[in-house]
């Protein structure tokens, strides 16, 4: 039996996709992301031949112009491959079409590459020359394994002092998972999310509108985005229009101010390796198996659907171990 395709109403191309994509609960980043794609793939197709509607276009089309972002451009592999869904998306979920040369497009191979690893005394001193709420929230993510956006997303009634976890709501495939609570962190955690409390007393005396809340629930409890529990743990200093809704409200922090944070930390710490924030991620992986933690353990904490993805740690380990010995020494010592 045949799935059954919405049906946008809208007339235009991008609106019908923005349209499909909300129904189909995408997030707001890769909604931006298939926009962008799609209309660079119309207007490329515009300036190489005559000015078609995708629904003209077909497989030689498509192939042309992935072909052009991988020897013209020379995208990576990531992006190849996001440029490649959001065109499937749009002939299958948008325009309805789902035609033989679809299955037949062929992605580029992403290849297995061991990730940049931190030391202990590296992470130290990377952490060490931070300071303010960055510093804390770069603590928190080394502390807890989480990536970015789960640790900005943090709301206050997902932090359980009691039991010491830390919930993450609607990662990554939009699962939830537990996490563990740094002991090292409470006084500091409790004191953020003091600052948070003067920031949503002053949004509320002020009448600013509540924050985000997900799904539906807005309209099903309108009073939910006001509540303190629902509040960011990391709240902007600052307003900002919703692009969605146009509300103006009190987004979470800006995952940029992060990324400069650590950058400049990277380079103060003189550290030689390349250094992101999903960098803290991996050595938290790293450092719990060194340890001698369960890699089930290790694949639970990090939200990962299959071991084999915790399993790249592993090869982490056998590189820093060093444990076999160079024919060379063996010859020099002789």
């Amino acid at each position: 039996m045949n799935p059954v395709i919405y049906v946008p109403q809208s007339k235009r191309l991008l609106e019908q996709l923005c349209e499909v994509l909300r129904y189909k609960h995408y997030s707001f980043k890769t909604e931006q992301a298939y926009c962008y794609w799609v209309r660079f793939f119309v207007r490329w197709c515009g300036r190489v031949g005559p000015m078609r509607h995708p629904r003209d276009m077909g497989a030689a089309e498509v192939t042309q112009f992935l072909t052009m972002l991988a020897n013209e451009r020379r995208v990576s592999v990531s992006t190849h491959n996001q440029a490649l869904s959001a065109l499937l998306f749009l002939y299958r979920d948008v325009l309805g079409i789902d035609l033989p040369w679809l299955a037949e497009v062929q992605r580029p191979t992403r290849p297995r590459r061991i990730p940049s690893v931190l030391t202990k005394a590296e992470v130290a001193a990377l952490l060490g020359t931070m300071e303010g709420e960055t510093a804390l929230l770069g603590k928190l993510l080394y502390g807890t394994g989480m990536r970015l956006m789960e640790g900005l997303r943090l709301r206050v009634k997902d932090v359980d002092f009691d039991r010491q976890v830390l919930v993450v709501r609607q990662a990554k495939g939009g699962k939830d998972r537990v996490v563990m609570l740094p002991k090292s962190l409470q006084e500091a955690l409790k004191a953020q999310m003091a600052r948070a409390r003067a920031v949503w007393s002053h949004d509320r005396v002020v009448g600013t509108a509540g924050v985000e809340v997900p799904d539906a629930l807005a309209v099903k409890y309108p009073d939910l985005g006001c509540r303190w529990g629902w509040f960011w743990v990391f709240p902007s200093p600052r307003l900002s229009v919703d692009p969605r809704s146009e509300v103006e409200r009190r987004h979470h922090l800006y995952e940029e101010r992060l990324q400069r944070a650590i950058k400049l930390a990277s380079a103060a710490a003189r550290i030689a390796k390349p250094v992101s924030v999903h960098t803290l991620r991996h050595s938290f992986a790293t450092h719990l198996l060194q340890a001698g933690t369960d890699i089930r353990t290790v694949q639970e904490l990090l939200g990962h659907s299959d071991v084999s993805t915790t399993m790249i740690y592993t090869h982490v380990l056998k590189v820093a171990a060093g444990g076999t010995a160079s024919p060379l020494d063996a010859l020099m010592a002789a």
